[in-house]
């Protein structure tokens, strides 16, 4: 059985990430899984344990950290995130295609701990503007104004590593983001 790829999805906060992958998930013939992230922050209205985040305590992740079962984590606003490493290598072990929405600096530390695998792919989300970003982040009204600003700070610093990544994708019009992002996907397994 051919392994997994691993499709490595990043961008700014407020970029519609999780919109993109929603509608990815959607087409059977991905075959994608979606890697779950760990996190200590608290749950948003709607969000669910298992689905969204695993929801744990600091002292949790901490464990995770030193069991070395994270491929990446980060600290961000106060609260840390990460990727379990076993449940990604579980499923595409199996031939199942693994997606990973992570920050840029995740995406480095993936990259270091899976040295030499051809099989994985980067992608970044870009926003039409800077404008158009703070208008969607306000829109959830579900931070403080200062986190706002820690966002839109940390966005500008993570637009000039774009570069970094095999595929840059403006999200401009959903419906064409989503179809440029899977005929990336479809393009490398092929290969």
């Amino acid at each position: 059985m051919k392994r997994g790829l691993l499709i490595i999805m990043s961008g700014p906060s407020g970029v519609g990430k999780g919109t993109v992958r929603l509608e990815l998930v959607k087409d059977k013939m991905l075959d994608l899984f979606y890697s779950v992230s760990m996190t200590t922050r608290k749950p948003r209205p709607g969000e669910v344990d298992g689905s969204d985040y695993y929801f744990v305590s600091r002292e949790e992740f901490d464990r995770q950290i030193a069991n070395d079962n994270l491929l990446e984590w980060a600290e961000f606003v106060g609260n840390k995130y990460g990727t379990p490493r076993d449940k990604v290598e579980e499923k595409r072990s199996n031939g199942r295609n693994v997606l990973l929405e992570i920050e840029v600096n995740g995406t480095s530390q993936v990259l270091s701990k899976l040295k030499g695998d051809n099989d994985v792919v980067t992608i970044f989300l870009v926003p039409p503007s800077i404008e158009e970003l703070e208008s969607r982040i306000r829109g959830r009204s579900t931070e403080t104004e200062e986190a706002i600003q820690k966002r839109l700070a940390r966005c500008k610093e993570e637009l000039k590593l774009k570069s970094q990544y095999e595929y840059v994708v403006v999200n401009d019009d959903l419906s064409r983001c989503v179809d440029e992002v899977r005929n990336i996907i479809y393009s490398r397994m092929s290969k």
